[in-house]
């Protein structure tokens, strides 16, 4: 089975004591690793602005994720950002697969989930900021998928920023909207994790 036919995925951010490199596995609902997200194309002058300063949320990101035997999947993009985020989603061949774009900035916050052609195929909605979860809808308002996030033991999250997160998507979801559900898990980590300094 590849990794974007799973419908139950734990995406666990590699814990590190100083955060300079994104690095994700991903695991199915019995535990046993199926993938894994990296960040890629860091310079090591960003690496450094990254730990001495509050700058990362204004770079660009990359991520790639890989099936168990090492075949990509996706990539997506955070280019940089000021206010609102967009993250751009191409599948393993480098085709585009869509886009997951922010649509607003206080309040509850929800992503479009768009497809090649710029068409809103569904939407991201936070349900509560502080518990990190994320229901997904389609165009008619149903709920085909839920990200949700646990969070590790007090002692550890004192000093790293790893976390877990929890992604269930309805097994009749295919194609592109399947595609951009698996890329907003990582979505929501990217766009929104790196602003919470200053918002959360």
């Amino acid at each position: 089975m590849s990794l974007l036919e799973h419908n139950r995925i734990i995406i666990n951010q590699k814990a590190k004591l100083i955060e300079l490199v994104n690095e994700y596995k991903i695991r199915d609902s019995d535990g046993t690793d199926i993938g894994v997200i990296r960040q890629e194309g860091q310079s090591k002058l960003k690496k450094v602005a990254r730990f001495v300063s509050s700058l990362d949320q204004f770079m660009t990101h990359t991520l790639g994720a890989y099936d168990a035997d090492g075949t990509k999947v996706l990539e997506i993009t955070r280019p940089r950002k000021i206010l609102k985020s967009s993250v751009e989603v191409t599948d393993g061949p480098g085709s585009t697969v869509g886009s997951i774009r922010q649509q607003n900035v206080f309040g509850k916050i929800r992503f479009g989930l768009h497809d090649a052609a710029g068409t809103k195929i569904g939407e991201i909605r936070a349900e509560n900021w502080r518990a990190w979860n994320f229901a997904i809808v389609d165009v008619t308002e149903h709920e085909v998928a839920r990200i949700t996030k646990t969070w590790e033991g007090l002692a550890k999250t004192l000093f790293t920023t790893a976390d877990d997160y929890a992604l269930e998507v309805e097994s009749t979801v295919s194609g592109t909207l399947r595609q951009l559900i698996f890329a907003s898990a990582v979505a929501v980590d990217t766009a929104l994790k790196q602003d919470s300094r200053g918002l959360g």
